[in-house]
């Protein structure tokens, strides 16, 4: 390996994230405490939505949306092909059926021309809701995506874990990522790769009081206290989880949260030193395409790549990216193959997932690489593929 690992993604943490930590310990709470409202209303802000609630993980924050707009057995719910388990996964939990959306074969993203016909494919099942993915962190045509699902009686719930810190113009309208202007919910991950880090931790963000209410009786066992009730009373009207964010992690995602712009700078910066340095490579690889509304901060710099035409196999390129020090990965297996949903629903044909299956990979990206590093990786790139 020549010179030290370059992975897809990893987490800055700076010696004042580690002193918020070290003062969230010698507090009086270690889980759920003042801290976690901060964060919470320091999100929304950052954000522009009313409400933030925090949540355990970014799986936890998609399940609690399911429960909170109370998605049941036997009913629909669309999800891209192309995402993370979870997406699909969070609906499976409440009972619900998956019916998978086709994507763009150039970018990832579910359009309003696959939702359509993704909705031809509900037969007579009641759809609740739609979970449109900004891959990578550009965003989804929410406006159209918004029509469609309401004209059939549902809600988008925004996976948003790659996208925080994006904007979007559509129209004459500025707008970000989470301000949920077009759904009812978006759902955030603070995993270590994502754009800031609690370990492990996630949120939830609407403008309806009502969801932000449930979500937190939801995050929490399902318990209330009702107004003028003994102190120690408590009940349950429905069962809930322990998808509660302690203290502890609130406290480095407000440190985190604070620098998201300077994050956000560093990864656009990136990724135009990107697009200069990997232009020569055209058109064998090239990089994802960016919607003309979308001006991402990105979690991914996702390439799609001719392998047949370059000679290479995929496993071939990532041996020869690691053996030079270049970690790299695949966004995703589409999910509709997974064993589990083919033996649920058996095969599904959508022809636009496939072709970005086979073409993608994640080089890195994160706010600790430097310009010379994207160098390193497209020198190293352009040396596996022969190119």
């Amino acid at each position: 390996m020549s010179g030290p690992l370059l992975p897809y993604g990893r987490q800055t943490i700076e010696d004042d994230d580690i002193a918020a930590v070290t003062e969230a310990l010698r507090a009086d709470f270690l889980t759920t405490g003042p801290t976690v409202a901060a964060f919470e209303r320091a999100f929304a802000e950052a954000v522009g939505a009313r409400h933030a609630v925090a949540c355990a993980n970014g799986t936890a924050a998609l399940h609690l949306a399911m429960l909170a707009l109370d998605v049941k057995p036997g009913e629909a719910v669309i999800v891209p092909s192309i995402t993370f388990l979870a997406t699909a996964n969070c609906a499976r939990y409440v009972g619900a059926d998956v019916v998978f959306a086709d994507v763009d074969p150039d970018s990832g993203l579910m359009t309003p021309g696959a939702l359509a016909e993704a909705l031809g494919r509900l037969e007579g099942r009641r759809l609740r809701a739609v979970l449109p993915v900004h891959l990578r962190g550009d965003a989804c045509d929410l406006p159209g995506l918004e029509a469609l699902a309401r004209d059939a009686g549902a809600v988008l719930v925004e996976d948003a874990p790659h996208a925080l810190g994006t904007t979007m113009s559509f129209g004459n309208t500025a707008e970000t990522v989470g301000d949920v202007r077009h759904s009812a919910m978006a759902t955030f991950s603070f995993h270590p790769v994502k754009t800031i880090a609690t370990g492990e931790g996630g949120m939830v963000t609407t403008n309806d009081a009502r969801l932000a209410e449930r979500l937190r009786t939801l995050r929490s066992h399902g318990m209330v206290r009702p107004p003028d009730a003994d102190p120690w009373w408590y009940e349950m009207p429905e069962p809930g989880f322990n998808y509660r964010l302690p203290d502890i992690l609130c406290a480095l995602g407000l440190s985190q949260l604070a620098k998201l712009p300077r994050f956000a700078a560093r990864r656009r910066a990136l990724a135009a030193a990107y697009r200069v340095a990997l232009a020569p490579l055209a058109p064998g690889v090239r990089i994802a395409a960016q919607p003309a509304w979308s001006d991402p901060v990105l979690h991914l710099m996702t390439v799609l790549i001719d392998f047949p035409a370059v000679g290479r196999t995929r496993r071939d390129v990532v041996e020869a990216l690691r053996a030079k020090g270049v970690g790299s990965q695949v966004h995703y297996i589409p999910v509709h193959r997974q064993p589990y949903y083919q033996g649920l629903y058996g095969a599904t044909e959508l022809p636009g997932a496939e072709a970005w299956y086979g073409r993608c990979l994640s080089l890195p990206l994160y706010p600790g690489m430097t310009d010379d590093d994207v160098a390193r990786v497209t020198e190293a790139l352009g040396a596996a593929l022969g190119l």
